[in-house]
């Protein structure tokens, strides 16, 4: 098994390294090399811990789920290396782990869709009744599944710092109405389309975050989709409203940093191997319940 915490592709140019993926340029403008290492992040920090095969697992579902929604809407997508006839590039090292793209321009907002109340949604619920300007009904638990999806946008902060939630108002006044509205509509077909997929396989995808960019005129659908980093995912036959869920993410590592009192600014410590183990078997097992 092959670790891979940074890459390093050879006569490319670092174009970008995220938290988890690490972009190249290439020959061609049009196009960027997209790698997904095993390193991992919570509370917004990357930890010095990888996690074995969490790139793999990552780029293979992504790329499902690519395939699958396309005739919702473009993606940006142009060889995963799954055919005879793929890049050399996403040969070796990279198999699995890579994709060619094409080079959006990313919208400044994330598109988050709510099925079901948790995380920061929860605590603004329990302060004001709403989330992102939307009134919700009163008395929900949380994890409770909500009357219908919702779109609550937020701010695209820089690593290491927070994202913000914004009202579609606010969204109008930063991407434009039109552009606003169909960010909406489409993240809304997603979700509930890869909800209704997912619980078939015993998996609740409580909300999820969608990234779009623009390549030329066309919104494309860009970055990571319906993943454990950016969605959670919540075993259906666990599922009991009234607290939070066990979940297929990196609930291990955050429940440890958690108790150990870390201050969640870096440097983060060191995973112990039992807390990286338990997390790389949560990974694999969604892959495999949903592919």
């Amino acid at each position: 098994m092959q670790v891979v915490y940074e890459s390093d592709v050879k006569g490319k140019k670092l174009f970008k390294r995220g938290k988890v993926r690490d972009v190249y340029e290439l020959d061609d403008a049009n196009h960027l090399l997209i790698v997904a290492c095993d390193r991992i992040s919570a509370f917004d920090v990357v930890m010095p811990t990888p996690v074995p095969e969490k790139g793999r697992i990552l780029t293979q579902m992504s790329n499902f789920w690519f395939q699958k929604t396309r005739n919702i809407i473009p993606n940006h997508i142009v060889d995963d290396g799954s055919g005879p006839a793929g890049d050399e590039l996403l040969s070796g090292d990279l198999n699995g782990r890579a994709v060619i793209v094409k080079k959006a321009v990313s919208l400044p907002v994330e598109a988050i869709v709510r099925g079901y109340i948790s995380g920061s949604g929860w605590k603004e619920y329990r302060k004001s009744g709403h989330i992102c300007g939307i009134r919700l009904p009163d008395g929900l638990k949380e994890s409770d599944k909500l009357p219908e999806p919702i779109f609550t946008p937020t701010t695209k902060a820089p690593q290491g710092s927070h994202d913000e939630n914004i009202t579609f108002e606010q969204t109008v006044e930063i991407i434009g109405e039109k552009l606003a509205k169909r960010v909406r509509d489409v993240s809304l077909e997603l979700y509930s389309f890869a909800a209704d997929y997912a619980l078939k396989r015993g998996i609740i995808i409580a909300d999820t975050k969608f990234e779009f960019g623009m390549v030329g005129d066309d919104l494309t659908l860009i970055d990571e989709v319906l993943t454990p980093d950016s969605s959670r995912f919540w075993p259906l036959d666990e599922y009991q409203p009234g607290g939070p869920q066990p979940s297929f993410d990196k609930q291990y590592i955050r429940d440890y940093l958690e108790n150990i009192g870390w201050n969640k600014t870096p440097p983060a410590p060191e995973l112990p191997p039992e807390i990286v183990s338990k997390t790389a078997e949560k990974y694999a097992e969604a892959l495999n319940r949903l592919v």
